[in-house]
């Protein structure tokens, strides 16, 4: 068996996905063909004619199939960009959103060098490795209820070097009080409400954690907590820094209203236009 032209296998795969309904088959097929065999973006335009061998094809042509049962592409490359850096992901997190750059970028407003910062619900740890990068002798603490996505945090936070700043605690939502405050709390828990799940894209609601994704019957579950908690963990004028859904602004909002240790509160909208994050200080 001869080896196959660069450009043939990647009509391929595209042909595959756009048979299987994948919305985005032409990027899909592309990213998995670079990946595979270690090319650029430019190289379908540069040297379509390019041998591919048949160890190659056949991965690819693995990693196609995959696709086409809807296995996201972030799982079958196990990594994802995010902020401008790389994270590793697996099936135990998250993939990180390009919406929730959104929730990085107000913390950022907020963070000055050698501050402390908790993160509730890390996941990836996207989220705080993200603000530790790009700010100086900034420390988080980062705290999962799952073994298995700290353990994919972890492993972040070595790659990007951060490790000796971020520390992680398996544990529901917050971790042990011991008097520790922080100057920001910020979180992407889990909001969907429980009877949305199974009407997500198949690539969520069979790949992604449930776990990840379940805020319970109105999805404000986790918020109502963190409202609640927060204020034991921040140093006074800390700002708590929540994503929420599209439609949520308006209910999260009133939850740090009625608790009435919160002021400055703004949610802030997303490169679409949508509710996105919800920002507030604590007196």
């Amino acid at each position: 068996m001869s080896n196959i032209e660069y450009r043939q296998l990647y009509e391929n795969g595209l042909n595959t996905l756009e048979r299987a309904g994948i919305a985005e088959a032409k990027l899909d097929a592309r990213l998995l063909l670079e990946y595979v065999c270690g090319t650029d973006h430019s190289t379908l335009l540069a040297h379509p004619d390019m041998d591919v061998d048949e160890d190659k094809e056949a991965e690819y042509l693995s990693f196609i199939e995959r696709r086409a049962k809807r296995e996201p592409v972030a799982y079958i490359l196990g990594t994802w960009d995010f902020m401008g850096l790389s994270f590793k992901v697996n099936c135990n997190v998250l993939i990180p959103e390009q919406d929730s750059e959104c929730l990085v970028e107000e913390a950022l407003r907020f963070c000055e060098d050698g501050m402390r910062i908790l993160d509730l619900c890390t996941g990836s740890g996207c989220i705080a490795l993200s603000i530790l990068n790009y700010t100086n002798e900034t420390k988080a603490v980062c705290t999962d209820i799952s073994k298995e996505a700290l353990l994919v945090a972890e492993d972040n936070a070595k790659s990007l070097q951060l490790d000796q700043r971020a520390m992680f605690v398996e544990t529901d939502l917050f971790p042990e009080a011991d008097g520790s405050k922080f100057d920001v709390i910020v979180s992407n828990p889990p909001y969907i409400a429980s009877d949305v799940i199974e009407t997500l894209a198949e690539e969520v609601k069979d790949y992604e954690p449930r776990l990840a994704l379940d805020g319970d019957t109105d999805g404000l579950k986790f918020y109502r907590r963190i409202v609640d908690k927060a204020p034991d963990y921040l140093y006074s004028s800390g700002y708590l820094i929540m994503e929420i859904g599209y439609d949520q602004g308006e209910a999260v909002t009133k939850l740090l209203e009625d608790h009435g240790k919160y002021h400055d509160i703004e949610v802030v909208k997303d490169y679409q236009g949508n509710d996105r994050v919800v920002r507030a200080c604590f007196y």
